[in-house]
C-alpha cells in the first residue's frame, strides 16, 4: 500500500454504546445501545470504497456492502437500507447476531491494521433508522404466476426463501410449529441480545410482502409433506436443529439439568423471566453451570446472571483460545461475571434425597495432538476429579434436527447426523420438489448462513416454477 494511501487511512474504529456490566447484568434490556447518526456517518467514512470490494464476497447474502455505507455518508439512509434490503430482509437481526468478524469484515482491507470497517453496526443502524420512519417502503414484486410454494419453518432461511420468491411473483406460505413466527430467532437468542421486538418487525414486513404465516401447525403431524405437495408446487424445508444433545453422563435425568434449547425456549419465546407476568415460571437457580462454549453457552450463561443466580460458571473442556463462540459474546459474558471453568470436563450428576442436583464432578483436562476439528484433542488427566456445588445445569453442546420431517417423508435421505441430504448449490433435496437449507442440512451453524442457503434455494425453486427444471 503507498505512503499517500496510508496517509489517508483512517484507522479510528467506533465503539458502539452500551449498557455498563453493573447495570445490564440485572435486566433484560438490550446491551448495545446502536450507533447514533453522527457516530454511524464517522464510521461509514471510513469505507475505502475499495473497486474490487472482497468485503461483498465474504457476505453470504451478497449484499452490496460498499454501496449501502456510501448512502451513509452521504446521510441518505432511506437509500441506504433501499440499497441493503435488495439482499437482505433481516437486516436488523443481522446486524446483531451474524458473525461479521468472521465474514465481510475479516475481507476489509483494512483487517490488515487490525481497524476493519463495523460493517454489522452500520446494517443494524440504517434498519433501526428505518423502524423510526413509520411505514417501511415495500419493493415492487412481478407479476403473479400462479404457482404455490410452502415453507416449512420460519428461522432465518425460511424467511429468506419466503421473502425472495414473493418478490419474484409466487404465492407463499409460511407453516410454523411454535406459535410465534421466527425461528431461532425468537427462541434461541435472548431478549438482551435480539428484542423480539426487532423480530416481530421483520417478520411482519415478510408478511407485508404478501407472505401468509400460519403458526402451530406442525408439518409431520398437522399435516405431511406429501400431502401439502397435492396444494403447493414447490417445499421448502428450513425447520432449524431444534433436537439437543446431551452428555449421556449420570444423573443426566435429575431436577435442575436442563438442555439449552428448554432453558432458552422458556426464557425467550415463553418470556420466564417476567413471571408472573408471564405464564411460564422457571425456578430460579443460585449456583448455575453451563456446559460448553458456543454462543448458546453465553446466552444461557448470561441469562442465568440476570435470572438472580449468585454464582454461574462455563465449564468447557478446552482452553480459552479454543471457544467456539463470538469474541464479543465471551468478553460481554466475563464483564458480566460469569466464571470460566477451562479444560474441565463434568462426568456426573449428583443429586439430593429429592431428586435435585446438588454437585457436578469434573475432571481436569490438557490439550493434546489436534482432532479433525483442527483443535487440540482434549485429553483427560488422571485422577483429576473434583467436585463443585451447583443447583443447576444447562448443557449447550450442540443440536441436530428434529427428526419428525424426514422420519414422516418417504425417499428423503438423511446423514448419519440425522441431517437433510441437500446439494448446497441449490438446496434440491433427494425428493422432487423438495428443498432445503440451514441449520436442517448443515447441523447448527449461523443466521446469516441459513440465510444464504435461503437464498440459493429461493433461485433454484425459481427456476423450476418458471421452466420446469429440477
Amino acid at each position: 500500500m503507498s505512503e499517500e494511501k496510508q496517509g489517508k487511512l483512517d484507522l479510528n474504529r467506533h465503539d458502539m454504546p452500551k449498557q455498563s456490566p453493573e447495570m445490564r447484568r440485572h435486566n433484560f434490556n438490550e446491551v448495545a445501545l446502536g450507533y447514533t447518526q453522527e457516530l454511524a456517518v464517522a464510521e461509514a467514512k471510513r469505507c475505502l470504497q475499495c473497486k474490487k470490494p472482497k468485503c461483498r464476497t465474504g457476505c453470504p447474502v451478497e449484499i452490496d456492502i460498499p454501496d449501502f455505507i456510501s448512502y451513509i455518508v452521504k446521510g441518505d439512509f432511506k437509500s441506504g437500507i433501499k440499497k441493503l434490503k435488495e439482499k437482505n430482509c433481516l437486516p436488523a437481526v443481522c446486524g446483531r447476531v451474524c458473525p461479521q468478524e468472521s465474514q465481510c469484515e475479516s475481507q476489509c482491507i483494512l483487517k490488515n491494521k487490525g481497524a476493519e470497517v463495523a460493517i454489522g453496526r452500520l446494517e443494524r443502524f440504517l434498519a433501526d433508522w428505518e423502524a423510526t420512519q413509520g411505514e417501511v417502503d415495500i419493493p415492487l414484486k412481478a407479476a403473479r404466476t400462479g404457482k404455490k410454494v410452502a415453507v416449512v419453518g420460519s428461522g432465518p432461511a425460511g424467511i429468506t426463501v419466503a421473502g425472495d420468491l414473493i418478490l419474484l411473483g409466487h404465492d407463499v406460505t409460511i407453516f410454523e410449529a411454535l406459535h410465534k413466527a421466527g425461528g431461532v430467532l425468537i427462541y434461541g437468542i435472548p431478549e438482551f441480545r435480539l428484542p423480539k421486538a426487532i423480530v416481530a418487525r421483520e417478520v411482519e414486513y415478510v408478511k407485508k410482502l404478501g407472505v401468509n404465516v400460519i403458526t402451530d401447525y406442525v408439518v409431520g403431524k398437522t399435516r405431511s409433506i406429501d400431502e401439502l405437495l397435492k396444494e403447493f408446487d414447490a417445499i421448502f424445508i428450513g425447520t432449524g436443529a431444534g433436537l439437543p444433545w446431551f452428555m449421556n453422563i449420570p444423573g443426566e435425568n435429575l431436577n435442575g439439568v436442563y438442555s439449552a434449547n428448554e432453558y432458552l425456549t422458556r426464557m425467550n419465546l415463553m418470556q420466564g423471566y417476567r413471571f408472573p407476568m408471564s405464564s411460564t415460571p422457571i425456578r430460579k437457580h443460585a449456583k448455575v453451570a453451563v456446559v460448553g462454549g458456543g454462543n448458546v453457552a453465553m446466552d444461557s450463561a448470561r441469562t442465568a446472571l440476570r435470572m438472580g443466580a449468585d454464582e454461574v460458571r462455563i465449564i468447557y473442556r478446552r482452553s480459552h483460545s479454543e471457544l467456539p463462540a463470538r469474541a464479543e459474546e465471551s468478553e460481554n459474558a466475563e464483564e458480566e461475571g460469569v466464571i470460566f471453568n477451562m479444560l474441565t470436563l463434568p462426568v456426573q450428576y449428583i443429586g439430593d434425597e429429592n431428586g435435585w442436583l446438588r454437585e457436578i464432578e469434573c475432571l481436569k483436562m490438557e490439550l493434546g495432538e489436534p482432532d479433525a476439528s483442527g483443535r487440540p484433542r482434549p485429553v483427560e488427566m488422571p485422577n483429576s476429579n473434583f467436585k463443585m456445588k451447583m443447583d443447576a445445569v444447562v448443557c449447550a453442546i450442540g443440536n441436530s434436527p428434529n427428526p419428525l420431517v424426514p422420519s414422516t417423508t418417504p425417499g428423503l435421505e438423511t446423514t448419519r447426523h440425522g441431517t437433510l441430504v441437500a446439494n448446497p448449490e441449490t438446496g434440491k433435496t433427494t425428493r422432487d420438489r423438495v428443498w432445503a437449507g440451514g441449520d436442517i442440512v448443515t447441523g447448527a451453524a449461523t443466521v446469516i448462513l441459513a440465510m444464504g442457503a435461503g437464498r440459493k434455494a429461493a433461485r433454484s425453486i425459481h427456476e423450476f416454477l418458471t421452466t420446469g427444471k429440477q
